[in-house]
């Protein structure tokens, strides 16, 4: 049976996921060209295009890295396909170099840049707000706040970005991503077969004599969007009053529900913006005019605020704008309800409201829970990236400084691993390890996985062949992507949907470069892989040791494979929390399936993978027959 977000007729309702909602979106402009690198929040949507790849009409592509999707799908477009790139928000760093040509020399097919931002670093490694890229690279900007939203901006960034022949942006953030709510369908288009690449030279490429009438053409497009935005209908304004709301993203959810548990709903003027770059200039003086205060309320950067700081001083307006700078909202992390209920109340000069009292017959406030445990990130039972960091330390234990890298073994920060010293963005450890190396003469032991080894790694690899760096560089090669939800990478041998016949040996690929000091191993065999480490510590220069076991959670599902023992404690364990005896086990390996109880160390059988590494570090521990789940 075919799935609603390719089989739903017009007018039905489904209750989508907002990245759901997005592939619908794409689907309802007739989307024919999808190309990624996958990246929580914004995983699902190439997740789901991949998934309903195999009855759909579009072709799809997870790429190695940002940079090259955009590429793909900037040449794909250039032929005429309507295409579309998916990231989240850091990928547009590596993505910028093509993107802000791209807008100079346009989109024939249509192309929209879906940057998923993340307010509060949930799974990120900063907060930046790539609304900033719309006015850098001149695109225009849509800002979902709602699952139907997100379904129907990406259809309107994909045709007017098709109509115009130019890139448009849609930025999302986490809440929008991962929302779910109820979305109308409507109908879905099917174009053309792309008329493939029309010749233009002076259009196509950016010499500088050509890329200076480009620039005057973006300005002239940036001007000519402006009155799209005066008129969109995701630009809307309601209520009435002498203080006005302007809000954006997923913040004009959080107003609707704010103005409506405080009763001010239709009390106060508020312009949701959805379409919010190029500003609608027009509709913000017209909005502005009678207002003694405004509020302006955007996650993240003043972006919004400081513009239409701007237009109101330009237009001699003298109203009150609050927002960021003054405040009374933060510039940093995720907004809510109660959040925009305080800003609300600032700018309209309304007390907070006194605390209620306790509805069970007292005035005293309902006792708050014992502080629980914190539950710090940890790897899974089982995963290989364990070994290999318990192998590592061993050897070099603080001795060394580690390098880390973007992937699920970044968890090897935290006590007992400690295998994190420094990491700086995707594709780093290798080339800023090697920095570190030569400007201190310190030991160095780079980590990185085979993703983001074929993401961005490899030019670092060369890099240090080439200026002869001296490094132990670790590919934690466990066959797939595992951070962001096992999509494949060249390096896998199984996906999702089957066999990869064209896999990339990383072993031949770091051979190729000139590196003659490599050793490859099975994390979980400790003897072997000590053993290998040994070897190349003594060498100098660049050396590889490729530590390759697939994720075991990716294991049972693409490999079939089956747990067939588990470990357990044997006998009379000493491993106390309170008297230190032992703990060799809890104190080296950290696995989330071991646990004390009543001063005894011991193994969940549910969590147990099987992988048996703990049987190599404590001769109390012994293997029995699991239940091959």
């Amino acid at each position: 049976m075919a799935h609603p977000l390719l089989a739903g007729a017009p007018g039905e309702t489904h209750l989508f996921l907002g990245n759901e909602a997005i592939v619908r979106g794409a689907i309802e402009a007739g989307i024919q060209f999808i190309t990624c690198y996958p990246g929580t929040p914004s995983s699902e949507v190439p997740d789901t295009f991949f998934r309903l790849s195999p009855e759909a009409a579009y072709t799809f592509e997870y790429s190695v890295n940002e940079k090259v999707a955009l590429e793909v799908a900037g040449g794909a477009t250039l032929a005429g396909a309507l295409s579309m790139v998916t990231m989240k928000h850091v990928g547009v760093n590596v993505a910028a170099d093509p993107l802000l040509t791209l807008t100079y020399i346009g989109s024939p097919g249509g192309l929209v840049l879906l940057s998923a931002d993340d307010p509060g670093c949930h799974s990120s490694q900063n907060e930046q707000d790539n609304r900033i890229y719309a006015r850098l690279a001149g695109m225009p900007c849509f800002e979902p706040s709602s699952a139907q939203e997100a379904k129907d901006m990406t259809c309107a960034a994909l045709g007017l970005s098709r109509e115009l022949g130019a890139p448009a942006l849609l930025r999302t953030t986490t809440r929008v991503n991962h929302l779910r709510g109820p979305v109308i369908l409507g109908e879905p288009t099917v174009l053309s077969k792309p008329a493939g690449f029309q010749k233009n030279p002076s259009r196509f490429v950016p010499i500088p004599a050509f890329a200076r009438p480009m620039h005057l053409r973006l300005l002239e497009r940036i001007e000519a969007l402006r009155e799209r935005a005066e008129s969109s209908p995701f630009n809307v304004v309601s209520g009435a009053g002498t203080v006005g709301v302007v809000a954006s993203g997923i913040s004009r959810a959080y107003l609707s529900d704010a103005l409506d548990e405080t009763g001010l709903l239709g009390k106060v003027k508020t312009l949701d913006l959805g379409f919010t770059y190029p500003l609608p200039e027009k509709l913000l003086a017209s909005f502005m005019q009678g207002l003694g205060t405004l509020l302006v309320i955007e996650e993240l950067e003043p972006v919004l605020e400081t513009e239409i700081r701007a237009l109101a001083q330009r237009l001699g307006l003298t109203l009150n704008i609050l927002g960021k700078t003054p405040g009374p909202l933060p510039r940093f992390g995720e907004y809510d309800v109660a959040l925009v209920q305080t800003a609300l109340r600032a700018a309209l000069g309304l007390p907070e409201p006194k605390k209620q009292a306790c509805a069970c017959g007292d005035a005293s406030e309902v006792a708050l829970p014992a502080a629980l445990p914190n539950r710090p990130p940890n790897l899974c039972a089982g995963c290989p990236h364990r070994a290999t960091y318990v192998a590592v330390r061993k050897v070099f234990g603080d001795t060394a400084v580690y390098s880390s890298d973007i992937g699920c073994y970044t968890l090897g920060l935290l006590p007992p691993l400690k295998a994190a010293d420094f990491l700086l963005c995707m594709g780093s450890s290798i080339s800023a390890g090697c920095g570190a190396a030569k400007a201190a003469g310190q030991t160095v032991v780079g980590f990185i996985g085979d993703s983001t080894f074929f993401h961005s790694g490899i030019t670092g690899l060369v890099n240090a062949v080439f200026n002869r760096h001296d490094i132990l560089v670790v590919i934690l090669d466990n066959r797939t992507t595992a951070m962001t939800g096992h999509q494949p990478n060249p390096g896998v041998d199984k996906t999702n949907l089957g066999d990869n016949p064209v896999r990339v040996d990383i072993e031949p690929l770091v051979r190729g470069i000139g590196i003659t000091q490599i050793r490859k191993v099975n994390p979980l065999n400790q003897k072997a892989t000590l053993a290998a480490i040994e070897e190349l510590k003594d060498l100098s220069g660049v050396r590889v040791l490729i530590a390759e076991e697939p994720c075991p959670l990716f294991a049972r599902r693409a490999y079939g494979q089956k747990r067939n023992q588990v470990a357990y404690v044997a006998g009379d364990c000493a491993a106390s929390a309170q008297d230190g005896s032992c703990g060799d086990c809890l104190n080296t390996l950290a696995c989330p399936a071991f646990y004390v109880e009543d001063g005894k160390m011991a193994i969940d059988p549910l969590l147990c993978s099987g992988c048996m590494l703990c049987l190599q570090i404590c001769k109390n521990i012994k293997a029995r027959k699991g239940d091959a789940k």
